[in-house]
């Protein structure tokens, strides 16, 4: 994979140079509020807006309301969260008319959709900046011209973009960090959208990688989550991304997890280093999308359900206990109910700790969209719902078979039902509930599992 080249220091010193005429500016947002939609990519680019925004002598504030500012990190995987971005932004409309001064920014994927950004200009005037996934290092600039010249800027790029190293940023937990390792996608699977929006792969040079994560576990984090919209095939595929994992597994960081792997890419190095890596955790999402060859292959998603399968196999061969968790789509257009039903039992065989199920949304632009499909919503609704069904007896199941076992939990938040409770993930990433306060979040607790729910689990400090 040709490597993209960075985005120049020059560039980078330009747009600080902008953070600080937008701090000095005598009448200026003060306080900013940025609503994340998406995947944990979205989550890291929100980190690295809010620390330019920090930069430029802003605050967080918890609200809307209570913001001069407000950014729009948009998720267009889905045309729901598509939708949702498009309410959210129109809801503003109304709070602007009372605040006619608020900032309101909207950047992301759905920005970058072909045509989407004229189309918000033209629908929402009120907008004061619209920019890309590919340019998201110039917002500065773009947020000075918005309010040095009082009318709205729009700028999205249609190249593959370009790396940025040494943006600011502002992380949402001490304790635990996302790192980006490589952007973009070379698959094109038919139904998705994501290579459109987030352009080809484009992976960052592996010390920029190990350099970040030794100032975070320097500064105390605790688990590290490599991201990526296919992390196998970082620098190209092949080994490449085990070599990455070992490197980083001499840092001392206690807990390693990455998402998303592509069955297609998975590497005999990278199912080595789940038996080899002390602190690469026991838990890989490895989405299989369908259980049929024939949809498989109208999805191009290059496997084939026997491969899949194997890979699990050769997975839980040197990691018995490994979770896996899956993405699953419902209702591809032209699914049989044979087909489904081979779904059902790849479930069944595979046993996913949990499954994140979608029926079918048509993304404009994606083959998938063209293609004929002849099966009611109702009988998608009907598979679906079979399919959580089933998934949620085996989630319950295995959570179930964990009571009685000892694990180290590190604690993440309070619960959000129990003042008198917090929660945390074990090694294999199920969620335990547990007395205690908010002094334990971000260490780790040794903890026996004294019972189970639908989704999580329930424990005591020993």
């Amino acid at each position: 994979m040709k490597e993209r080249p960075l985005v120049p220091i020059q560039e980078l010193n330009r747009q600080r140079e902008y953070m600080r005429l937008v701090r000095e500016m005598d009448v200026r947002p003060q306080k900013y509020h940025i609503v994340t939609l998406g995947c944990q990519m979205n989550e890291r680019d929100s980190e690295t807006i809010a620390g330019m925004l920090a930069e430029m002598g802003m605050e967080s504030a918890p609200v809307r309301e209570e913001a001069d500012l407000v950014l729009y990190n948009t998720c267009c995987v889905r045309e729901n969260a598509e939708n949702r971005a498009l309410g959210n932004v129109i809801w503003l409309k109304e709070l602007k008319r009372d605040k006619p001064d608020m900032v309101i920014c909207v950047g992301g994927c759905m920005t970058q959709e072909k045509g989407m950004a004229e189309r918000m200009k033209q629908l929402y005037p009120f907008i004061n900046v619209i920019f890309g996934t590919h340019n998201m290092h110039r917002f500065p600039e773009y947020l000075y011209r918005a309010l040095r010249e009082q009318h709205p800027v729009v700028e999205v790029l249609d190249t593959d973009g370009e790396i940025a190293e040494g943006l600011p940023e502002k992380r949402n937990r001490d304790f635990s960090a996302f790192v980006n390792i490589m952007y973009g996608c070379n698959n094109f699977c038919s139904y998705c959208i994501v290579p459109y929006v987030r352009g080809r792969e484009r992976s960052r040079e592996p010390q920029a990688v190990i350099d970040e994560c030794l100032r975070l576990v320097d500064s105390g984090v605790q688990e590290i989550m490599l991201l990526g919209q296919n992390v196998n095939s970082y620098r190209g595929g092949g080994k490449e991304f085990a070599e990455l994992l070992y490197r980083l597994d001499k840092l001392g960081v206690p807990r390693i997890r990455f998402m998303t792997s592509h069955p297609k890419d998975i590497s005999d190095e990278l199912i080595a280093a789940y038996g080899e890596l002390s602190h690469l955790m026991p838990q890989l999402h490895l989405p299989v999308q369908a259980g049929s060859d024939e949809i498989l292959a109208r999805m191009n998603r290059r496997y084939t359900r026997e491969h899949y399968l194997e890979l699990v196999r050769r997975l839980r061969s040197v990691r018995p206990d490994i979770g896996l968790t899956s993405d699953i789509i419902v209702g591809f257009p032209g699914e049989t109910l044979e087909q489904f039903e081979q779904t059902m039992s790849l479930v069944e065989t595979v046993r996913f700790d949990a499954a994140y199920t979608f029926i079918f949304s048509p993304r404009a632009g994606t083959k998938a969209a063209s293609m004929p499909d002849d099966t009611p919503y109702e009988e998608k609704s009907r598979r679906i719902q079979r399919l959580i069904d089933l998934q949620q007896r085996i989630s319950l199941e295995t959570l179930e078979a964990q009571v009685g076992r000892k694990e180290t939990v590190l604690v993440e938040s309070v619960s959000a039902r129990d003042a008198d409770s917090v929660g945390g993930k074990t090694p294999r990433g199920h969620m335990v509930n547990l007395p205690g306060g908010k002094e334990l979040i971000g260490t780790f607790v040794n903890v026996e599992i004294t019972s189970a729910g639908r989704n999580t689990l329930r424990g005591r400090k020993i």
